[in-house]
């Protein structure tokens, strides 16, 4: 539900710091609601989280908007699009206040030219990636709206953060109205 991988943003962290690419590589700051990417627009740059929580969104045609991740720690964005030459998949808002490596695209390529660890590191976040895709459309198939909801509130609660029932909804993919019916039956339940 909360993608972290913080492994890769050690990594991160250890090039950042390297003479030939420590001032090319930038700390940035964004606030609550603060859009990070813009779904339809090209990438411009690779974004590493460092800290805080985002939420990744589709929206679709008929202006609903679908929730396919929250991310926070160590989590890439960008780099997909970059690799395929596609405008961006997914709209990418901060919930709370982050902080994110900006990566220059000059820079991300010549890692993946000139890094082996790089590459090997960030195919195993794809990897992971994949996984955790299969993994949660299996869940949402398998288990109902309730139980997935009693997961994203106890996830809310753990990270001390406040998720929208709008955007609840929408990374449930279900109406708001759905959403409240299953609230109250929770609440019912306890």
């Amino acid at each position: 539900m909360l993608r972290i991988n913080l492994d890769f943003l050690s990594y991160i962290e250890s090039i950042a710091h390297k003479d030939i690419i420590a001032d090319k590589i930038q700390l940035i700051q964004y606030s609550p609601k603060d859009t990070i990417l813009t779904q339809g627009e090209q990438i411009t740059k690779i974004i590493v989280i460092r800290e805080g929580i985002t939420k990744c969104y589709i929206t679709e045609e008929n202006g609903k908007e679908y929730i396919p991740e929250f991310l926070s720690r160590g989590e890439i964005m960008g780099e997909i699009e970059y690799l395929g030459k596609m405008p961006c998949l997914c709209s990418v808002e901060a919930i709370s206040y982050v902080e994110a490596y900006v990566i220059p695209l000059s820079i991300f390529d010549h890692l993946l030219k000139t890094d082996l660890t790089f590459n090997n590191v960030l195919l195993s976040v794809e990897a992971l990636r994949v996984y955790h895709t299969s993994e949660r459309a299996s869940f949402q198939q398998l288990y109902t709206v309730e139980h997935a909801l009693e997961k994203l509130l106890h996830l809310q609660e753990k990270n001390q953060v406040a998720i929208s029932k709008e955007d609840m909804a929408s990374y449930l993919g279900i109406t708001t109205r759905t959403l409240n019916r299953a609230l109250k039956k929770i609440q019912g339940e306890e």
